[in-house]
């Protein structure tokens, strides 16, 4: 089973991403279950899905029934192994998906019935040995102040040419270190790593690749289609990067089990 967490500044292209590694895992064999755990989430349109899920925050009745108490207690462990079944969406190459939605009160460090159904929700999200998840995260680092992303095997990074990129990757790195987030890698998105990769790899944070800029990327959102449908020779480069990727989570997994 694998646990993947795409994250990073907005604008970098992690929902591409995370769209595009779903739809060439479920390829490969993997029961697939993307999560859009972004406030503006887009990442049905990259999956090819057309009718965006309904978000779980809104299901505030069953969140209330499964996590609330009274006099406003909450379960910190509600029941949450039935959610994929009753709201999930599937999609192309059979990927399933929901969406998170956001939570509208107590700001980042938010103790609520809808943080902790969200959280156990995560924690509980594989089932089988040939599951993966793909969470494609908020722009920012705003989740992990919040602990969503505990428990995965790997946070990847996407930066593009920039300062601020840079800047957004080592916060992560930072911040990771305090919510049991091991393993992380960066993925270079939009340009070359001349400048950039001796800048991750000082902040420790290996590159799993490159993703050069490719015009058909354009024309996919424009016909508001799958990116991974359209092709181009970006697609061979995140083939590359979910081989990498695969490799270095079951070298984690390994080392942990040693």
């Amino acid at each position: 089973m694998v646990k993947i967490a795409v994250t990073g500044k907005g604008g970098v292209g992690k929902t591409t991403l995370s769209g595009t590694l779903a739809r060439m895992m479920a390829r490969d064999g993997y029961d697939v279950l993307a999560i859009d755990a972004d406030a503006d989430m887009n990442l049905a349109s990259s999956l090819g899905i057309g009718k965006v899920p309904k978000p779980l925050t809104e299901y505030q009745e069953l969140i209330e029934e499964r996590a609330g108490e009274k006099e406003g207690m909450f379960k910190f462990n509600p029941k949450v192994d039935d959610i994929v079944d009753m709201f999930g969406v599937a999609g192309p190459d059979n990927v399933k998906m929901l969406v998170m939605g956001t939570i509208e009160r107590g700001g980042s460090g938010c103790m609520c019935p809808a943080s902790a159904f969200l959280r156990a929700f995560l924690r509980h999200s594989v089932l089988k040995d040939t599951s993966a998840v793909i969470l494609d995260m908020e722009a920012g680092i705003e989740h992990l102040g919040r602990g969503t992303t505990r428990g995965i095997d790997l946070m990847i990074v996407v930066v593009e040419p920039g300062l601020r990129s840079i800047e957004t990757a080592k916060r992560i790195k930072d911040l990771s270190e305090g919510i049991e987030i091991k393993n992380l890698a960066a993925v270079i998105n939009k340009g070359t790593s001349a400048n950039i990769r001796p800048k991750l790899e000082e902040l420790g944070i290996p590159v799993l690749g490159e993703i050069p800029y490719d015009a058909h990327l354009v024309d996919a959102d424009f016909n508001g289609l799958a990116p991974i449908d359209v092709g181009g020779k970006w697609v061979d480069s995140v083939s590359s990067i979910k081989d990498r990727m695969l490799e270095l989570v079951e070298g984690f997994k390994d080392l942990d089990n040693k």
